[in-house]
């Protein structure tokens, strides 16, 4: 017996999964505007010493791989299409 569930989040899943970018202005700030690691993760050091690790909270976020895939996609659009340098744009 199959059980389903529902997911109130996967219209948006799907939409995201489904936006295409034709825009260069757009590409640039979906690709400035979500970062390429996660932010949050960090290593707490004194004098030299690991206290302890704050894991990447981004994958808690239910969207994570439609942001990065969304990111991934613009990123490529201003490579492939536009031949703009990644690296001007940072």
């Amino acid at each position: 017996m199959t059980q389903h569930r529902f997911d109130l989040l996967n219209p948006l899943r799907q939409r995201l999964d489904q936006l295409e970018i034709r825009n260069p202005e757009v590409a640039q700030f979906i690709y400035k505007a979500i970062p390429a690691q996660c932010p949050f993760e960090r290593d707490i050091k004194i004098l030299g010493r690991t206290l302890f690790h704050i894991p990447p909270m981004c994958k808690l976020n239910p969207l994570y791989d439609q942001l990065v895939g969304l990111r991934f996609r613009a990123m490529c659009y201003l490579v492939d299409e536009c031949g703009i340098d990644l690296q001007v744009c940072s």
